[in-house]
């Protein structure tokens, strides 16, 4: 519902900024409102405005003109206003046209009014933040809705305007160099070449969404003593030395790759695998963004606003009575009891339908 300013966008729009200062996952489930932005305003300049550690994704975007990244890491004063200074200069150089806010809070709605685009579009925000509602143009009451699924509620702000897409499904492409990149890392690391890949993510950014170690241990040895794969673990440079104790627990055929890519290769590398094995995390949105078959596990969030679309993506959860409870963990204590019972059995059970539709395929 409009709260406020015109229903419709006007013509003769040049230059375009989308901010997204949310998470990585965030990212990746607003490609679909990238390429409908692109889709209306071919003849537009498009910029994206995202967190540091996502600049590399979007940069590969085909979509999108350009990028523009925050970096949040830690400044004395004087460095923290030199560099606003210097990145609002450099903003405002694009002249943009028309802004669109897909986030709520006070950092993206400051970035929007601070670009100087006489259109501002954002959400309504119900919290009474001063900036958000005060700053935007247009405003538009469209509360997420429970089970709804995260990309379609970022479409949903642009679909207000009409400007839509035909391709809801995020969708994320891999430059061929970056593909060589992957090939090059693996032949490093001596992952054996022209066979069947798996890809796993133990670990996500919230411990009360991973399993506990032993249990990807036991995972990884079923998956290479049945159907004698490599595995190769991936993850960031600081989960290293926990995919490390993973690595040593499991026994040959087995690859540690947390740390070795950076965000864009890291893409690539799940490309060239042939299955994606990992809980709710980064990694699951762009393996399923680059064409990855997944089978995915969760805890307490919840599959329907955050799993993969389509019959190639599999989710697994433990059927207990409070799943979801979209909480950080049991009663918020970091700990998640639906993820210690979960058996390794049932994930093996997605893992077998997944390679025995590889087989077919």
């Amino acid at each position: 519902m409009q709260v406020k300013g015109s229903p419709t966008i006007p013509k003769g729009i040049k230059n375009i900024l989308l901010i997204q200062l949310g998470d990585i996952g965030d990212a990746v489930l607003s490609l679909p409102s990238i390429r409908a932005l692109r889709e209306n305003f071919p003849d537009a300049r498009l910029i994206v405005a995202v967190r540091e550690n996502v600049r590399e994704l979007i940069a590969d975007c085909p979509w999108a003109n350009g990028v523009i990244s925050i970096n949040q890491k830690k400044r004395s004063l004087l460095e923290e206003v030199q560099y606003q200074k210097r990145f609002f200069t450099h903003l405002r150089r694009f002249h943009f046209d028309l802004s669109i806010n897909l986030r709520l809070g006070d950092r993206s709605a400051i970035l929007s009014l601070m670009a100087g685009a006489r259109q501002r579009i954002s959400f309504y925000d119900h919290n009474g933040r001063i900036w958000q509602n005060r700053v935007s143009t247009h405003l538009n009451l469209l509360d997420y809705e429970v089970g709804q699924y995260v990309a379609d509620y970022y479409s949903s702000l642009l679909a207000a305007y009409n400007v839509r897409t035909q391709y809801p499904l995020p969708q994320l492409e891999v430059p061929v160099e970056k593909l060589k990149q992957a090939e090059a890392l693996f032949a490093e690391e001596q992952v054996p070449p022209n066979q069947p890949m798996i890809a796993l993510q133990p670990f996500s950014l919230w411990h009360y969404k991973e399993l506990p170690t032993p249990k990807y241990i036991d995972l990884i040895r079923e998956i290479t003593s049945e159907y004698g794969l490599p595995v190769s673990i991936v993850g960031s440079a600081e989960e290293r030395a926990r995919a490390s104790a993973i690595t040593q627990g499991c026994g040959p055929g087995v690859y540690n790759l947390a740390g070795k890519t950076s965000m864009s290769l890291l893409a690539a590398v799940l490309k060239a695998c042939d299955l994606f094995v990992g809980v709710d995390s980064a990694g699951l949105h762009i393996a399923a963004a680059v064409g990855t078959p997944t089978v995915s596990i969760f805890g307490p969030s919840a599959p329907a606003s955050w799993a993969p679309r389509g019959p190639e993506h599999l989710v697994v959860q433990h059927n207990l009575p409070c799943v979801p409870c979209r909480q950080k963990g049991c009663d918020g204590k970091e700990r998640s009891k639906c993820l210690e019972d979960l058996t390794v059995s049932e994930v093996m059970s997605a893992v077998a339908t997944q390679l025995e539709r590889l087989k077919r395929s």
